[in-house]
């Protein structure tokens, strides 16, 4: 045996180390450097390393300060089906690993096996019967010894499986925490357009019955009062389908939260706050942050481990065996009742030939490390298009609620300037006056939906940034 081991361990040494290598990120994957724009990272973003103060590092208690929004996210990740069900699928890969580490140990059989043997016999026309009993007690013992490696890859891809799906939770419940987010966000912008919306529709409607008692006395014309009660009949339809939006999101964010149809206890969306200033950390450290990058990560180290098993398949196979018990029958008579019996069994499997399959399943594994390693390149790719595409919109969607702002201040003038001359001048129309509250409408209906998209991005960002670490 010892002969043996001794033939295995210089086969090991001649074949090379290459099945014992642990899994390392590939260098130069993509050009980290150029996962960002220049102009959207600020030297000092691309100077230091990313730290606690990073945005995606920022504990979403902090993130999000709104009492209601709080509760909501707590009973979402309590009660959420996709994420009870990642937990889950993260106990299963566990069992695994302990499964895996098992293999390590021997496997032991109990096998206990007894008789009774009976004879009958005639002696001179006089029968005569004798029995005896028989038993025997084995205890069997079989274990493989690693020595190149397969169990070990199979154990380091249990591990690497496991965070796979650890990280897949992870990247569940970042989504979660910014779905809720977002959806809460919609819902507070549908409030504040439907409060605007209905305070037009009142105001509209009190000045069309104006407009009517103008008419009777000739101060407008008819064109003017039907023209004014068509653009009611407008708002009121975009009114009603506003309610259905906020419906139909109140209805949603409850299924995300798990439960039934309930009210959504909320405030309004002058109240939110979130974050301006932020870190958003060098490329590598928030790559790393992201959870469904590490994702990928992992599934390419599990390839890369199950390409390595199927190496060491190549070699020979190690396995020790033994038996031992006791018994009270050797061969066919009783000769030594209690008796041990022992043996021991070293055997040395080296495949030679087997219809080409080891090489097929090589190939098969090296063509899924290689797929794991693309899959793994995208999601770099995607993740960096992904923080661009939000900070790029949070300078925009700033802009356009600064100009949006600044646009409504001035109609809110002209609304006011256009009611006066209206009050003091024969020359401006009632039809002037109902185009500005019209383009005043529109402006207040921008600037909440502004309000709504830095939210939304704001979110987005730190959603991106691997946000909502537990």
């Amino acid at each position: 045996m010892r002969k043996t081991i001794l033939i295995s361990m210089a086969v090991l040494m001649a074949s090379g180390c290459s099945i014992y290598r642990k899994y390392e990120r590939p260098e130069n994957i993509v050009p980290m450097d150029s996962l960002y724009r220049a102009e959207l990272v600020s030297p000092d973003d691309a100077a230091a390393a990313a730290d606690s103060s990073s945005f995606g590092y920022m504990p979403w208690e902090e993130m999000f300060t709104d009492p209601h929004l709080q509760e909501l996210i707590r009973t979402g990740l309590e009660n959420n089906t996709d994420l009870l069900s990642a937990a889950l699928r993260v106990q299963q890969a566990q069992a695994r690993l302990k499964a895996s580490k098992w293999a390590y140990s021997p496997s032991l059989n109990l096998g206990p096996q007894g008789g009774y043997n009976y004879t009958l016999a005639d002696n001179g026309g006089q029968t005569s019967s004798s029995g005896s009993w028989s038993y025997n007690i084995g205890v069997s013992a079989s274990w493989d010894i690693d020595l190149f490696g397969s169990l070990l890859n199979a154990k380091r891809g249990a591990q690497a499986a496991l965070l796979q799906q650890e990280a897949y939770q992870q990247a569940v419940r970042s989504q979660l925490i910014a779905t809720i987010a977002n959806t809460y966000y919609s819902l507070l912008m549908l409030d504040e357009q439907v409060r605007v919306s209905e305070e037009n529709v009142a105001l509209w409607t009190e000045q069309i019955r104006s407009m009517e008692s103008m008419l009777k006395v000739g101060r407008v014309n008819e064109n003017a009062v039907t023209q004014s009660r068509a653009q009611l009949y407008g708002l009121e339809a975009s009114l009603a389908d506003m309610k259905r939006q906020r419906q139909e999101a109140e209805n949603a964010l409850c299924s995300i939260l798990g439960s039934v149809y309930t009210r959504i206890e909320r405030s309004t969306i002058d109240e939110q706050t979130l974050p301006q200033d932020f870190s958003v950390g060098v490329p590598l450290e928030l790559l790393s942050n992201r959870p469904d990058v590490y994702q990928a990560e992992m599934a390419l180290a599990s390839a890369y481990y199950s390409t390595n098993q199927a190496r060491s398949a190549f070699y020979p196979k190690l396995t020790l065996s033994g038996s031992a018990g006791w018994t009270n029958s050797v061969g066919q008579a009783v000769l030594n009742p209690g008796g041990l019996i022992v043996s021991a069994i070293a055997q040395l499997a080296q495949p030679i030939f087997n219809k080409g399959q080891l090489t097929s399943n090589l190939r098969v594994a090296k063509a899924e490390e290689e797929i794991a390693r693309l899959t793994y390149k995208r999601t770099l790719l995607d993740a960096g298009e992904e923080v661009n595409n939000n900070l790029y919109a949070l300078e925009i969607y700033d802009t356009m609620l600064r100009k949006h702002q600044a646009q409504l201040n001035d109609l809110e003038r002209t609304v006011e300037t256009a009611e006066s001359l209206y009050q003091r001048s024969s020359k401006m129309t009632y039809l002037e006056v109902l185009t500005a509250r019209q383009s005043l409408l529109t402006a207040q209906l921008n600037v909440v939906s502004d309000k709504y998209l830095l939210l939304q991005t704001t979110v987005n960002l730190y959603r991106s940034l691997g946000g909502g670490r537990q």
